[in-house]
């Protein structure tokens, strides 16, 4: 392909809005365009790339036995009615009417099309089992769209659905996907971590997700390099002891605390550890008071708290609502007396005995709080927020915690959707059975972007082989001189038989072309200037490197031929 009949507004600033060096580079390399928030265009140039991941992800999918389909991006409300989660979704799916008003959904993600498809088309167990996948248009009306196509609102997305006749078939087709995502990964050159997850809207019984390592991942994952335990912190447990207290209860009473509220003056003022406190914090689920508690030295996990609530949407409370409820300010808030308000207590606060909390009143604590006898609570459970330096659950050892970026999950959805719209079939012995099902997704743009996290330096993207938009660069350095061009143009024509070329023909400073050429960042690098005019050879460069050969036409294309299976093998599907 010849530069000058192309597509690619390159930039020199770094765009104003852009926080990220992916959501950068991609901007500047001409990749894509924004068109509104949180809705981008894939140009030429990244549209090449997007290509070679959505080949990449197919070739590894129909070798694990997935079929591929396109259902409609737009679905019937009556699907997401059936399933229970038409209002549980809230304001990320966006709803419309039809000129016939009937009420349709812009698919976020399609278990419920995935499921009334095998309903209307499964009917006994030799249909089984099915893993159908789609690469499609997703919309999600994210309230903070960011990271350009990191976080935008619509998307490409991979997302299969599988269904099986009972549990160890779904075993069989989650292994199945989650050596296909490590190849599919692989590939595109990415270094995955697969971690346990949090199932979310999605429901079922186990997770993980695929987490490319970085500081601007939005995920925080903890992994133990002991015994390998990894999880992100959504999922992640630690291993604490809670100890039978030798204490005898002792009389609750109250002492006056005047302007004394956080854990760090409350421990001065008591002279005692932050282990001693619980802390009370109050959020509003599902617009609906609901109390946490949990011990001093620990903080709440909202997603496990929400999870333990049962609840699709969890904010902390403001401090008039604090108020409100509890009667006091903000820091003073406590468990006892607090009636006809859920409370969700943590693992550690049953133990506790003598403890002090908020009385609920302002200048004022409790001491010789004992839960039980001076408070109930509808549920124990975890939800705590696990920190780097928390023991490993498996093997006792510090755990250490970093960022990640979320390119892929898989899910074991159990039967959540098969027994809410009553998909059935008939197992040998003629008798109806549900179908059990499994979900795994795939970020398209997420990888790419990903991908540049994860590659490249002060001067632009430096691709994998796999998935770069063109394999190699040809850079004539005059195009005023025709022995160069000629040149350039034989060269072209000879390596565009077995490679993705682009010959930049432009009529620009050879310092211009070649800055583009870093910024694209496509691997290999040929310059037809002084030194073809000189000895009439070339000049070679890879992108990833910073060392030059020179070589005659007939050593060059043998040399390239060697850089390209190396490249290849590194991320073939062998």
């Amino acid at each position: 392909m010849l530069y000058s009949k192309m597509l690619i507004p390159t930039l020199r600033e770094e765009p104003k809005d852009a926080e990220i060096d992916s959501h950068k580079l991609m901007l500047r390399a001409g990749l894509v365009r924004k068109s509104a928030a949180g809705l981008y265009t894939f140009l030429p140039l990244g549209f090449r790339s997007l290509l070679k991941v959505t080949r990449i992800i197919r070739e590894e999918m129909n070798n694990a036995g997935a079929q591929e389909l396109l259902p409609p991006f737009v679905t019937p409300a009556d699907l997401w009615k059936e399933s229970g989660r038409f209002d549980k979704m809230g304001k990320e799916m966006l709803r419309f009417k039809d000129r016939h008003d009937n009420e349709m959904v812009l698919g976020p993600t399609h278990e419920e099309a995935f499921t009334n498809i095998v309903r209307e088309n499964v009917h006994s167990y030799r249909d089984l089992p099915l893993n159908l996948y789609q690469i499609n248009t997703k919309f999600r009306d994210e309230i903070r769209p960011r990271y350009g196509i990191m976080r935008c609102r619509e998307f490409i997305m991979k997302d299969a659905y599988s269904f099986d006749a009972d549990e160890a078939g779904l075993e069989a087709n989650y292994q199945a996907m989650r050596t296909a995502y490590r190849n599919i990964f692989r590939r595109c050159g990415l270094s995955v971590d697969p971690v346990l997850a949090d199932s979310g809207s999605m429901g079922g019984s186990g997770s993980e997700e695929f987490m490319v390592p970085s500081q601007v991942g939005e995920e925080m994952i903890v992994k133990c390099n002991s015994c390998g335990y990894v999880a992100n912190t959504e999922r992640a447990a630690a291993y604490r002891e809670y100890p039978e207290s030798k204490e005898t209860p002792e009389v609750l009473s109250e002492t006056s605390t005047p302007s004394v509220r956080t854990i760090d003056e409350l421990t001065a003022f008591f002279k005692t550890t932050p282990q001693k406190f619980i802390k009370t914090l109050i959020y509003i689920a599902d617009g609906a008071p609901i109390v946490a508690l949990i011990r001093g030295d620990m903080d709440v996990n909202e997603v496990k708290l929400k999870n333990a609530a049962g609840a699709i949407e969890l904010e902390l409370a403001s401090e008039d609502k604090v108020y409100e409820i509890t009667g006091a300010p903000v820091g003073f808030a406590g468990p006892v007396g607090i009636k006809k308000i859920r409370i969700i207590a943590d693992i550690s606060v049953p133990p506790m005995v003598n403890a002090i909390t908020g009385a609920n009143r302002k200048d004022l604590h409790l001491v010789n709080v004992n839960p039980g006898r001076d408070f109930e609570w509808e549920k124990a459970a975890d939800i705590q927020s696990i920190r780097e330096g928390d023991l490993c659950p498996e093997c006792r050892k510090p755990l250490n915690a970093y960022h990640g970026i979320e390119v892929g999950h898989i899910f074991k959805l159990g039967y959540k959707y098969t027994d809410s719209m009553n998909v059935v079939f008939l197992d040998k012995d003629g008798k109806e059975k549900k179908p059990i099902m499994g979900c795994y997704g795939i970020g398209v743009g997420r990888t790419i972007a990903s991908v540049i996290e994860q590659s490249h330096d002060e001067n632009g993207i430096i691709w994998p082989m796999s998935i770069a938009p063109f394999h190699i660069s040809i850079i004539p350095v005059n195009v005023s001189d025709e022995t160069l061009m000629e040149a350039s143009r034989k060269l072209y024509a000879a390596l565009k038989q077995n490679y993705e070329v682009l010959m930049d023909d432009r009529d620009e400073r050879a310092g211009v072309k070649f800055n583009d050429a870093d910024l694209i960042g496509i691997p290999i690098r040929i310059t037809v200037g002084k030194t073809f005019a000189a000895e009439g050879k070339f000049e070679l460069k890879l992108r990833a490197g910073k060392d030059k050969e020179v070589l005659s036409e007939t050593d060059l294309i043998r040399r390239i031929g060697e850089i390209y299976a190396e490249e290849t093998a590194k991320y073939s599907g062998n």
